[in-house]
């Protein structure tokens, strides 16, 4: 008997041992989120003492998470062979347009690829899309896509998505104008009277999609590429994401609404990515918001700092994300196909 007791707290003690807690920074409010979130996954930090960090890329053919790092004005590569190193410098001011001395924000802000695998490039100081070899240098030589709007310089490129046909979808706010000492901004160089959310096609050129946001910034296409999703980090006075229908004359509507959401937390509506199963990952009060298409809050996952941006891998086992002061990652499920 005193075998058989001895034997049951051997056992309870090994089955509390290989019980998998769950982790207290996602917090789950709908449990159909739960096939593409793990609620037990750890967050890994990857890069610390960082400034700005933004625009993260997946990069399949060398296995590396691509990032900027604004204020800093280059592109760096993270692997887990050989962790974060400088990859593209300088990234996004080379003198090719006026900018404000000593503003702060003058590189490379968001990236992507085109179909040729070149990088997609929102120049913060140049004031332009550019794009590159996706290769490592020191001594860059862009090409410009684009730099204006009915001979109007651009504010500072801010993010950046292509679609399948090649047509490329810009925002761009004032960032660029930003002191980040004190957040003050100086226009002095300021051509355009609004800050727009722009189509670029070979062929057809450069397209005003709106102007309806102050501070447009993050975006990224729906799965079937007739809805744009525009983030606003205008926090103050319209913390929301837009959506955009490009088959109907770029008609807007109010996707999701944050307002209660920025009055608990701090944290921007600044980048945001689509995942295969339609679901919308985007920065935002506390962390990162999963929404469902209909604009649904489905989850938050919280982080230590305010965030940036994120992107997937290409098998989306993983969520990265860009902060004021890291990089850091964290698993996801993955979707298995019926």
């Amino acid at each position: 008997m005193k075998n058989l007791f001895i034997t049951i707290i051997i056992l309870q003690i090994i089955s509390c041992s290989n019980t998998i807690k769950n982790n207290d920074s996602i917090v789950v409010f709908d449990d159909s989120v739960l096939n593409i979130i793990d609620r037990t996954a750890e967050i890994e930090y990857l890069a610390d003492s960082l400034n700005v960090a933004e625009g993260p890329l997946w990069d399949k053919n060398s296995s590396s998470l691509l990032f900027t790092q604004v204020p800093k004005n280059k592109i760096y590569r993270w692997n887990e062979q050989e962790g974060y190193e400088v990859y593209i410098s300088p990234s996004g001011f080379t003198n090719y347009a006026p900018v404000i001395p000593n503003i702060g924000l003058s590189g490379a802000n968001g990236l992507t690829f085109d179909s040729n695998g070149n990088l997609i490039i929102a120049q913060h100081g140049d004031r332009r899309l550019s794009k590159i070899d996706n290769s490592p240098t020191t001594n860059p030589n862009f090409t410009t896509i684009v730099d204006n709007y009915q001979g109007s310089r651009f504010n500072s490129p801010n993010d950046v998505v292509v679609s399948s046909s090649g047509d490329i979808f810009f925002t761009d706010p004032t960032y660029g104008f930003m002191n980040l000492g004190d957040r003050s901004f100086d226009e002095s160089v300021k051509e355009l009277n609004f800050s727009g959310v722009y189509k670029y096609s070979t062929g057809f050129g450069i397209e005003l999609v709106s102007n309806e946001l102050d501070f447009p910034n993050g975006l990224a296409l729906s799965n079937d590429e007739r809805y744009l999703y525009v983030n606003s980090s205008n926090m103050a006075e319209a913390p929301i994401i837009q959506k955009i229908d490009l088959e109907n004359e770029n008609n807007s509507e109010l996707f999701f609404d944050g307002t209660e959401l920025a009055k608990e937390s701090p944290g921007n509506f600044d980048g945001l990515k689509l995942h295969s199963s339609g679901n919308i990952f985007t920065t935002g009060p506390n962390g990162i918001l999963v929404l469902s298409e209909e604009g649904k809050l489905l989850a938050n996952i919280k982080f230590k700092d305010m965030l940036t941006n994120c992107a997937f891998d290409s098998d989306e086992d993983y969520l990265y994300v860009t902060g004021f002061s890291f990089v850091a990652r964290i698993a996801l499920n993955s979707v298995i196909e019926p």
